[in-house]
C-alpha cells in the first residue's frame, strides 16, 4: 500500500516537472448531423453516434502564414538598402534577416534609429538592391565576343552588346567601355585571347567584364575547331601590360 503511495506521489511530481512543449495547432470543425433541440427545463436528449461526426472547415497548420513587416539596419545584397521597410515571408525574415541582425522589426522606434539620413542617401553606395548581384555576376562572366574570320572588322561597343544579348544580358552601348587601344582582325593570333572592358551599371556601380575573341566563318570548312567549356581553358591576354597588371591584381 505504502509502495503504492509513494510511486503515485513520485510519478505527479515527475509530471508536474516535465516541461510541456507548446503545439500551436487548431482545428476548425463543424457537426455533420446537428443534434436535437430539447425543451425548457426539459431532460436532453441523448446524442447518437451520427452527431459526434465532425467536418473539417478549416486546419491553420496548413494556412499560409502572414508577412511580417521588417526595416533594415544596413545594405543587403538582392533585399534592400538601409531603412527600407519591407514585407517578407516569415522564414526568410527570420532566418536571412533577424537572426543575423541585418534587420529589425517594424516599430517607431525602429523606423526612427535605422532611417537613413540625408547625407546617406546623397552618398549611396548602391543603385538598387539588385546592382551589385548584377556587378558579381558581369565578373564571373567570360563572354565570347564571335568576330567574322573572312572581313576585317574592328571591335565596337555593339559587338560586345551583341554578345551580352547572347549570353543573357541586356546592356547599352553607352555603358561599355572598351580598352585604349584598338582591336582589329581578322588576326588569328588573338584567337582566344581575351581583354576587359568596364559595364556601368545606373551610372554608379561598374563591372570589369572578361572577353575573349573567337573567329567564325560562314563557311564550313574554314571554321576553326570548336572548343567546348572554352571559359576553363587557361587563355593569354591580349595587351601584354594590361593582362600583367590584371595577374598583380589577382
Amino acid at each position: 500500500m505504502l509502495n503504492t503511495i509513494a510511486y503515485q506521489f513520485v510519478k505527479s511530481v515527475n509530471n508536474s516537472l516535465r516541461l510541456q512543449q507548446q503545439v500551436r495547432t487548431k482545428y476548425i470543425l463543424k457537426r455533420k448531423y446537428e443534434p436535437p433541440l430539447h425543451k425548457i427545463n426539459q431532460k436532453p436528449r441523448l446524442m447518437r453516434g451520427r452527431h459526434h461526426i465532425y467536418e473539417l472547415v478549416e486546419d491553420t497548420c496548413v494556412k499560409k502564414p502572414k508577412n511580417i513587416d521588417v526595416i533594415l539596419k544596413t545594405f543587403v545584397e538582392g533585399v534592400g538598402d538601409k531603412g527600407d521597410v519591407l514585407s517578407l515571408k516569415p522564414t526568410f525574415a527570420y532566418n536571412k534577416l533577424l537572426l543575423p541582425g541585418l534587420a529589425a522589426y517594424k516599430t517607431e522606434e525602429n523606423i526612427a534609429k535605422y532611417a537613413k539620413k540625408i547625407e546617406e542617401k546623397v552618398e549611396a553606395k548602391h543603385s538598387s538592391p539588385y546592382a551589385q548581384r548584377t556587378v558579381n555576376m558581369l565578373e564571373r562572366l567570360v563572354l565570347a565576343v564571335v568576330m567574322n574570320k573572312d572581313h576585317p572588322w574592328v571591335i565596337k561597343p555593339w559587338h560586345v552588346k551583341a554578345s551580352l544579348r547572347k549570353a543573357g544580358y541586356i546592356c547599352k552601348e553607352e555603358c561599355i567601355t572598351l580598352p585604349k587601344d584598338s582591336i582589329e582582325g581578322p588576326d588569328l593570333t588573338k584567337e582566344n585571347k581575351e581583354f576587359y572592358c568596364t559595364i556601368t551599371i545606373n551610372n554608379v556601380e561598374t563591372a570589369r567584364l572578361k572577353c575573349r575573341i573567337h573567329h567564325w566563318s560562314t563557311d564550313p570548312s574554314e571554321r576553326l575547331p570548336y572548343v567546348t567549356e572554352h571559359w576553363k581553358m587557361p587563355a593569354e591576354p591580349l595587351f601584354v601590360s594590361a593582362g600583367a597588371t590584371e595577374n598583380a591584381k589577382t
